[in-house]
C-alpha cells in the first residue's frame, strides 16, 4: 500500500536529507509518543536517502533483536518500497536485504542491538549510514560501535526511539546535545500520525497510566516513581466467593533462600482470576524447603484441574527439571525482561483483565508494598516485596507472547 496523507513531521522526516536547510545534519533523531507515525517515515526516508545518494553501499538497520526489527520495521516497509518501485530481495538466514532503485543497488543488514555483548556483531563493517530503531532500549556499546561504522563520505546516522528516563545516556548525550552533535531533532506526537483515528488514540490513552502514560502517550522523558501498579485498587480487582474457569494457569517465581510465589489463575468470562496461591518465605518460617517440597505444594495448588501450563522463573533450572521429571504438568520458561513485564501487568490492571481472590493475602499485600527505586537513575523495582509480583508479571508476559500482541486485549481468545 501507498502513504495516502502525511504530516509536516513525518514529511520532513523522510526529506531532511535533501532540504536546503537541513541536509548538512550528520544524523536525524526522532523521538515522542507509541503510534505516531515516526517508524514509518522514518524506515522509508533511510531507503530514499540511502538509494538517492549511493550505489554498491552498505547500510545497517537496528532494532533490539532482529526479530523485532523485521516485525517492527521491515515487515511493514517492504510493501511499501515496492508500490513506490524498489525492487527487494532479503535474504531470510544472511539477515540482509538488497534493495535497487533506478539502476542502483545497496545491501541493507540488520542487526539487533540487545545486550552489551551484541556491539561485537557489527564490529568490522564499513557503513555508508546506519538506522537505529528503538535506540534507547540498546546499549550504549553497541550504539557507539554501530556509529564508528559509519566512516564513508556522505555517510548519516538516524535514530528513533520512545522516551524513558530522563537519566537515560541517550536523552543526555544525543537528544539534549542535538545541536552540538549536528542533528536535526524532531519530537512526535500521536497527532503527528495523520492514519491514527481519534477512537485509537483515545484507547492508548486509556491504556497507559503513571509514568508510561507520560512516555508512550504524551512523548517526554520521565522517571518512574512512588508505586508500581498505583491502578490497582480493591474496589475493582479484589472479589471473594467461587468462579466457574474454563482455562487454568500457574506461575511460579522460584525461591529458596528468598520465599517462594505461586499463583493458581483461572479464565472466566474473559478475565484472568487469580484463584489460589503458594507463598512460603524460608526466613519467616526458619527452614528452607527443597525442589520436590516446592513441588508437592505445586500439586496440592493445582489439585485435579487441568492445568494448561506451568509459567516458570527463568534462573530456576533445576525446579524446572523437577517438573519436567514428574511428567505431569507442562512447564515454560517465563519471559524476565521486568519494565516490559511491569507495563503489560499495569495494561491489563488498567483494563480490567486481572482479578484476586481476597484469600490470595500476599500479592495483594505487595500490591501496596511495590515500589520503583527512583534513587537509581534507571526504570528499576526494589527489590523487595515482589515475589508475587515477579510470578503474576510471568503470567502476563507470557499470555501477552501467546497472542503475539503488546497489549493485554485479546489474552482471553489464547484458548
Amino acid at each position: 500500500m501507498t502513504i495516502e496523507k502525511l504530516s509536516p513531521k513525518q514529511k520532513l522526516t523522510m526529506n531532511w536529507w535533501s532540504s536546503p536547510e537541513y541536509s548538512e545534519c550528520d544524523a536525524i533523531i526522532c523521538d515522542g509518543a507509541v503510534r505516531s507515525g515516526k517508524t514509518l517515515s522514518m524506515s522509508l526516508g533511510f531507503v530514499f536517502w540511502a538509494c538517492t545518494n549511493f550505489k554498491g553501499g552498505a547500510f545497517a538497520v537496528c532494532g533490539k533483536t532482529v526479530t523485532s526489527l523485521r516485525r517492527n520495521v521491515i515487515t511493514p516497509m517492504i510493501p511499501m518500497l515496492k508500490e513506490y518501485g524498489f525492487f527487494c530481495i532479503e535474504k531470510v538466514s544472511r539477515n540482509y536485504i538488497d534493495i535497487t532503485f533506478i539502476g542502483k543497488t545497496n545491501r541493507f543488514y540488520l542487526f539487533g542491538g540487545r545486550d552489551e555483548s551484541s556491539a561485537s556483531l557489527i564490529q568490522g563493517i564499513t557503513l555508508s549510514g546506519v538506522f537505529l530503531d528503538e535506540v534507547a532500549l540498546m546499549p550504549k556499546s553497541f550504539v557507539e560501535q554501530a556509529l564508528a561504522r559509519c566512516s564513508v563520505n556522505g555517510s548519516k546516522m538516524w535514530f528513533n526511539c520512545n522516551p524513558d528516563n530522563p537519566s537515560h545516556w541517550f536523552y543526555n548525550e544525543w537528544i539534549k546535545k542535538s545541536k552540538q552533535k549536528n542533528a536535526l531533532y524532531i519530537h512526535f506526537t500521536m497527532d503527528d500520525n495523520p492514519s491514527l483515528s481519534d477512537k485509537l488514540k483515545d484507547r492508548y490513552k486509556r491504556l497507559y497510566s503513571g509514568a508510561f502514560y507520560e512516555r508512550f502517550v504524551l512523548g517526554r522523558w520521565t522517571a518512574s516513581e512512588g508505586i508500581v501498579y498505583p491502578m490497582f485498587s480493591r474496589e475493582k480487582h479484589v472479589y471473594s466467593g467461587n468462579v466457574e474457569c474454563e482455562k487454568f494457569i500457574i506461575s511460579c517465581d522460584y525461591g529458596t533462600v528468598n520465599p517462594a510465589s505461586f499463583g493458581l489463575w483461572g479464565l472466566c468470562s474473559d478475565v484472568w482470576h487469580r484463584i489460589s496461591e503458594y507463598y512460603y518465605s524460608s526466613k519467616k518460617e526458619g527452614i528452607s524447603r527443597t525442589d520436590e517440597e516446592h513441588y508437592s505444594a505445586l500439586e496440592c495448588l493445582a489439585q485435579d484441574r487441568n492445568i494448561s501450563k506451568i509459567i516458570v522463573d527463568p534462573s530456576a533450572s533445576s525446579f524446572i527439571e523437577c517438573i519436567r521429571r514428574h511428567g505431569k504438568f507442562r512447564v515454560v520458561k517465563a519471559d524476565n525482561d521486568v519494565v516490559k513485564g511491569i507495563r503489560q501487568v499495569g495494561n491489563a490492571l488498567k483494563d480490567g483483565k486481572l482479578r484476586f481472590n481476597e484469600n490470595c493475602r500476599d500479592i495483594i499485600r505487595e500490591f501496596s508494598l511495590y515500589r520503583w527505586n527512583d534513587k537509581s537513575g534507571i526504570d528499576v523495582p526494589i527489590k523487595e516485596n515482589d515475589h508475587a509480583m515477579d510470578d503474576m508479571r510471568y503470567f502476563v508476559a507470557d499470555l501477552v507472547k501467546s497472542c503475539g500482541n503488546d497489549s493485554f486485549f485479546a489474552m482471553s481468545v489464547t484458548r
